[in-house]
């Protein structure tokens, strides 16, 4: 298995694990941070793989989707259902603009972490 499909395996793996933990409700604030774990896993793995920065980017932006996906709609009360279906496309746009921004500031305390004092 090459360490882009373990990768994978691992992101699918805690996307799973965040849809059981959500089925019972989530607040945004959670969602916040399963985001945050799940760019932390994607930017420790991207790391071993040879691509470059752009690609490596875009792919763990294309995990934050696939979180958005399984698990925002149990952030939203059942009663704001019918405006979520409207709202949500705004909504992902939205947040993977601020996962963009957080993958940048992870990078660079990752990087900062790595470098010899």
């Amino acid at each position: 298995m090459s360490a882009e499909q373990k990768l994978a395996a691992a992101c699918l793996a805690f996307v799973d694990s965040a849809r059981v933990k959500a089925a019972g409700g989530l607040t945004v604030a959670e969602f916040g941070s399963l985001t945050v774990q799940l760019l932390r896993l994607a930017v420790t793995g991207l790391e071993e793989i040879p691509a470059d920065g752009p690609a490596k980017k875009l792919w763990a932006l294309g995990v934050v989707g696939t979180l958005f996906d399984a698990v925002a709609g149990f952030a939203v009360p059942l009663y704001l259902q019918p405006f979520w279906i409207l709202a949500k496309p705004l909504v992902r746009s939205l947040v993977l603009a601020a996962a963009g921004g957080a993958l940048e500031q992870i990078l660079a305390l990752t990087r900062a972490a790595e470098k010899p004092a």
